[in-house]
């Protein structure tokens, strides 16, 4: 890997595109290097993860809506809809948005957390949208989403969002522009303007996920599909974009990533002097792989709970009475703390009338329940009969969070065998005796306990979707999944997994 270092420049040093992380982003989405084979296997494995999520969510109201939304725009030989049977397909663009929010909205697809945190299986719709749309084949649709996890991963590992308040989804859109660009085989210079596009219309801000929680949540990487579909429809025309969108003197850093921080404190002349990011980019003819840096979920929850759930699992053994519980403290890192636990300071995340949504940025409530139930379930975890329970509600008040330094040093570790995003928790029993316990990553994670191989994926795949689809279905979509190399172009219509006849829902009407 080669780290690229990212200034602010004022316009009239006209900053060569050559020395533009956007152009240098784009010279890796046309480097032909070849998608080595377990990078291959596991883009197999997060193509069966998001048909799991999706399908499991698949009635839910924000899913239904997207899906009222995309259907109102057919297209023969689109893109094919989540559900809905492949000779039905629509506008790819509309296709990214309800399949990107079904796939989204259990929170339970692939994760990846370092100096940003991000869902990197949020680019598979738009990108795969556009391969059905584009008659591409499995080969094609491989290296895309190589493509596409490698530069969503390399910018997350170097440039924080949230610091700034601004949604993660700002660094999946101009990824995903990206990966449509290697897919369909884009010149540098389409790619370039496409990445630049994507960026200067997806960045917004974090309240999508801060105090009552909405769809939105959902519908955000849904959103940025879409839009990095459209960028790169209309740079494919031969349209331009804001340039340089990483380095210009009004750009994204300058106005609302760390050159606004470096302007605030020191005064906007200084804004040119730091190196404020070093972006890591696969050097020319390096193999991308940073898709087997990232980790999906067992359970359906923010991933900073997933080891919290495992732990609180171990834990409940060793308690007799949850009503002797006097309190319970959560050691872990700054950005666990102060997101989904008390550090936040949501009243939301108390209430039990709560959004599901909120509910699943809530590790005091998703603790309270694991250590009650010892076990996590994608929809009776969260139904508000459940969080409304009154010795739930005892207990969930009982619990704090606070930021421990170890654990957020192990947060940001570049050590992959110390990298950690779990806690110590201290169980404090009325009696005076205490039960403490630490877990620093969860059982499914590739250093956990059963760490996800394609048999995880699988049984994750059929025990999400029994009941929902037929045994037929289920069987057809893994076969042909699992054959994704051989796919012929024109034939990715098959990596879609319809319901039968009649058990879909109907969205409200809308203008669509």
């Amino acid at each position: 890997m080669q780290k690229h270092p990212v200034k602010v420049h004022p316009s009239k040093a006209l900053l060569p595109r050559e020395e533009q992380l956007a152009w240098k982003m784009a010279a890796v989405a046309t480097d032909k290097v070849a998608v080595e084979k377990d990078v291959q296997a596991m883009i197999i494995n997060r193509i069966i993860d998001n048909a799991s999520v999706a399908i499991a969510a698949i009635n839910r109201r924000p899913v239904v809506s997207a899906r009222g939304m995309a259907l109102g725009h057919p297209r023969k030989g689109g893109g094919t809809v989540f559900g809905v049977k492949a000779a039905t397909t629509v506008s790819p663009e509309w296709a990214a948005w309800a399949n990107g929010t079904a796939v989204r909205e259990l929170d339970m697809h692939d994760t990846f957390l370092a100096a940003d945190y991000s869902h990197p299986g949020d680019n598979i719709p738009p990108v795969l949208a556009v391969a059905q749309t584009m008659g591409k084949g499995g080969r094609d649709l491989i290296r895309g989403l190589a493509t596409a996890y490698e530069l969503h991963i390399d910018l997350v590992r170097a440039i924080c969002l949230h610091e700034h308040k601004v949604d993660h989804i700002a660094h999946l859109c101009p990824a995903a522009a990206a990966g449509i660009g290697t897919l369909l085989g884009l010149k540098q210079e389409v790619i370039f303007q496409s990445i630049q596009q994507a960026l200067h219309t997806s960045v917004s801000f974090r309240q999508s996920r801060k105090g009552e929680i909405s769809s939105w949540k959902a519908y955000a990487p849904a959103h940025a599909g879409k839009l990095a579909v459209e960028a790169v429809d209309r740079c494919m025309r031969g349209e331009g974009a804001p340039s340089p969108i990483y380095e210009g003197e009004d750009s994204v850093i300058a106005w609302v990533l760390s050159g606004r921080t470096q302007a605030d404190s020191k005064g906007r002349k200084t804004v040119y002097d730091p190196t404020y990011y070093e972006v890591p980019l696969p050097a020319p003819g390096e193999a991308k792989r940073a898709i087997l840096d990232s980790y999906t979920k067992e359970h359906s929850a923010e991933y900073q709970s997933q080891a919290l759930i495992d732990l609180a699992f171990r834990m409940r053994e060793q308690i007799k009475d949850f009503e002797a519980i006097e309190k319970i403290v959560i050691h872990t890192s700054h950005h666990t703390h102060y997101v989904i636990g008390t550090g936040a300071n949501d009243p939301q995340k108390m209430d039990p009338k709560a959004s599901r949504e909120t509910l699943d940025h809530s590790i005091m409530y998703i603790f309270a329940v694991a250590l009650q139930d010892g076990r996590w379930h994608h929809v009776d975890s969260y139904a508000p009969r459940r969080a409304g329970r009154a010795d739930t509600v005892r207990l969930w008040h009982k619990i704090e969070t606070t930021e421990d330094p170890e654990w957020t040093r192990k947060y940001h570790s570049r050590d992959p065998e110390e990298l950690a995003f779990g806690g110590r928790v201290e169980i404090f029993l009325r009696d005076g005796t205490k039960i403490v316990d630490e877990l620093g990553v969860a059982n499914a994670h590739p250093n956990g306990a059963r760490p996800f191989a394609r048999d995880q994926y699988v049984n994750k795949f059929r025990t999400l979707t029994e009941g929902i689809i037929s045994t037929r279905e289920a069987n057809r979509f893994l076969a042909d999944v699992q054959d994704l190399a051989r796919i012929p172009a024109g034939e990715l219509h098959v990596l879609n997994v319809a319901l039968p006849a009649g058990t879909l829902l109907d969205s409200k009407p809308g203008i669509f």
